[in-house]
């Protein structure tokens, strides 16, 4: 008779992956990028505007504008930057203050992800079938290396590459996520603590802007709740409905309940497809896997827990038109549930993972590589060309640290791959050890060697001094129809009073800014003189008109 449970583990196999090395990968994943560039484009720097905002007194805390108009509902997250703005000020760069709250909490997501895992697979439910000799894994052991192939599944995804990096209210969000997914998980082990993170969670997700999400997960967690077969966990549905009452509560205190739903036409479905193809990768796969090997167990916690995460995620991101910053919300249920494929894994498919993330990741670190040298001494000169082409006026500065740093990284890589084509078939993680590493190569890579290209790229610095040549210092501008990143770069950088206000045209501002992609430009607005017309360096179709009040 065929066992319900298809994991079979030996003592060998539920080995943990060495700490040292572990830190160490977490660290080339969680540093690079943390200094040495500006607030990028769009929300990054909108999200940083508000913040400095904040702190230097120019908006209130409870209702933080730009340009005079009311900015994102999330206060949590902006307040969390601003008083690291204002712990740094005077010997810590605003930028790099703002990030490293942002950074810690990615930390801890990462912290959360393991003890979720190892509280999940320490279950009746989700242990190995016992051999009939001995000579299985003990369930602490294979708790600890399923939660390490958690941990490494949740690095190697590409969604979290970017969008975990930037200093956004979503980086909140996804820790109040993890965090909830974690008191799921510890109710029936950790009474007093996972009481503790629920209560917390679910406000924090609220507050953070995410009211909608934080009522359909608690709906979700009590429905798991309310079936599980430990008395402990059925006891804790109250605790989760009364985190959803304060939640609410918070939410309207703040103002942040918003309905964003845009829906999804047919046409919009292959895009949805490809978009969690590549923003999933490589857990969908695995998290399939898993609910399918599994699929005898799916009432039980280590599957429904997770999944509360990854349908809520799922479900809001089709609702929300495929925003990827709610498809983020999702990927730690889907790397634990990834993670309990590793035990059920077939050899073949091991394989596979392991030489596509080899020839892939390394084709990408020979490129970043090439790209460089032409970067750095024009050879080859077809890569230095298109760079020139690319970002015009771009020149290559040259760091010894972080050459050094890049250096070292593709060492690591290489050693890493060497370790992994051995004979080293045993550990749960095996499979993940390629993929979490070729990420956090490629994100060292580009954070050193192109770091001051990306910058040059995608910071609003260069705009804004261009537009500091035909404005002058101190003035105020009108742009009621700027994006709110357009107006947190020019209220940080050029320090000009801006009025993104509808009405502003007939305020007392003596500037207009005005963005249009059209060909040829619109004509300037009526009483309005055009000065000049700047764009970014590396882009060729957003123009940005420079206008001055006509003397009366």
């Amino acid at each position: 008779m065929n066992s319900p449970k298809p994991a079979l583990v030996t003592a060998r196999g539920a080995r943990r992956l060495p700490r040292i090395p572990l830190l160490l990968l977490c660290a080339a994943y969680l540093l690079p990028g943390l200094v040495g560039r500006d607030p990028w484009r769009h929300a990054d720097v909108t999200a940083f505007g508000q913040m400095i905002a904040i702190a230097e007194g120019r908006t209130p805390w409870w209702g933080p504008m730009l340009g005079g108009v009311p900015a994102d509902t999330a206060l949590l997250p902006h307040w969390l930057g601003a008083a690291f703005i204002l712990a740094g000020q005077g010997w810590m760069d605003a930028a790099f203050a703002a990030r490293l709250p942002f950074a810690l909490l990615l930390a801890l997501t990462l912290a959360l992800t393991w003890y979720t895992t190892f509280h999940l697979a320490r279950t009746d439910a989700a242990q190995p079938v016992p051999f009939a000799f001995g000579g299985e894994a003990s369930p602490v052991d294979y708790a600890r290396a399923v939660a390490d192939g958690a941990v490494l599944a949740l690095m190697a995804t590409l969604g979290l590459l970017q969008l975990g990096h930037e200093t956004t209210p979503e980086l909140g969000q996804l820790c109040a996520m993890t965090l909830y997914l974690y008191a799921l998980a510890a109710a029936p082990s950790r009474p007093l603590l996972s009481r503790a993170a629920v209560l917390a969670a679910l406000p924090l997700l609220a507050g953070s802007g995410a009211p909608s999400m934080a009522m359909a997960a608690g709906l979700a967690g009590l429905l798991v709740c309310a079936l599980s077969r430990y008395a402990q966990v059925r006891a804790f549905t109250v605790w989760v409905a009364v985190a959803m009452a304060a939640a609410a509560l918070l939410a309207m205190a703040m103002g942040a309940w918003r309905w964003r739903s845009h829906g999804l036409g047919l046409d919009d479905l292959a895009s949805l497809a490809r978009q969690w193809l590549w923003f999933l990768w490589p857990v969908w796969p695995l998290a399939l896997w898993t609910l399918w090997r599994w699929r005898r167990q799916l009432s039980h916690r280590h599957i429904s827990v997770p999944l509360v995460g990854a349908t809520v995620a799922l479900a809001a991101n089709v609702a929300m038109g495929g925003s990827d910053r709610a498809l983020m919300l999702g990927l730690p249920g889907m790397a634990v549930l990834a993670a309990f494929a590793l035990p059920t894994l077939k050899r073949s498919a091991a394989a596979a993972i392991d030489w596509f993330s080899m020839c892939f990741f390394t084709l990408c670190a020979i490129t970043i590589w090439v790209i460089y040298a032409a970067m750095q001494t024009g050879t080859p000169a077809k890569p230095a060309a298109n760079v020139a082409k690319l970002a015009p006026g771009f020149e290559a500065p040259f760091s010894a640290i972080a050459l050094a740093a890049a250096l070292a990284g593709t060492l690591a890589w290489v050693w890493l791959v060497r370790w992994r084509t051995g004979r080293h078939r045993e550990a749960l993680w095996k499979s993940l050890v390629l993929p979490a590493g070729g990420v956090a190569l490629c994100w060292l890579l580009l954070m050193t060697l192109w770091l001051p290209l990306l910058d040059y790229a995608r910071s609003p610095r260069a705009l804004v001094q261009r537009v500091a040549a035909l404005v002058p210092p101190q003035a105020c501008i009108a742009g009621p129809t700027l994006a709110p990143s357009t107006v947190a770069a020019l209220e940080h950088f050029g320090r000009w009073r801006v009025d993104a206000r509808q009405e502003a045209l007939t305020g007392p501002c003596g500037y207009l800014l005005q963005v249009s992609k059209q060909r040829p430009m619109p004509l300037a607005a009526p009483g309005w003189v055009l000065v000049g017309e700047v764009k970014r360096p590396t882009d060729r179709d957003e123009i940005t008109q420079v206008l001055r009040r006509a003397s009366p």
